[in-house]
């Protein structure tokens, strides 16, 4: 049996890599895989916590947050192919749609 600290370690370490994905890359695509492995750290140790002190909820909510980031990768690849057909680029600094 896997210790919980260990979920936790690796849950820590994932959303810590999310968060710097997030920072530091200025590409779109990037940004949205830090976002996915973000969620999927929560994810991880939210399951984690529901098989230790046996919640079904938690479970419930995990495959609620993973529907949700379903419809957050169609949303955000959508967005992103129309900004690269408006702007020819998918590089955030030079992208500025939303400034008037």
């Amino acid at each position: 049996m896997v210790p919980l600290s260990w979920y936790v370690a690796v849950a820590c370490v994932l959303f810590t890599i999310g968060v710097i994905g997030v920072l530091a890359c200025r590409r779109t695509i990037v940004i949205l895989m830090a976002i996915e492995l973000m969620l999927n750290a929560g994810n991880l140790l939210l399951v984690a916590l529901a098989r230790e002190f046996w919640s079904a909820q938690a479970q419930a909510i995990v495959l609620f947050v993973l529907a949700v980031a379903a419809a957050e990768v169609a949303v955000g690849l959508a967005i992103i192919v129309r900004m690269f057909e408006l702007k020819g680029t998918l590089d955030i600094d030079e992208v500025n749609l939303m400034k008037w």
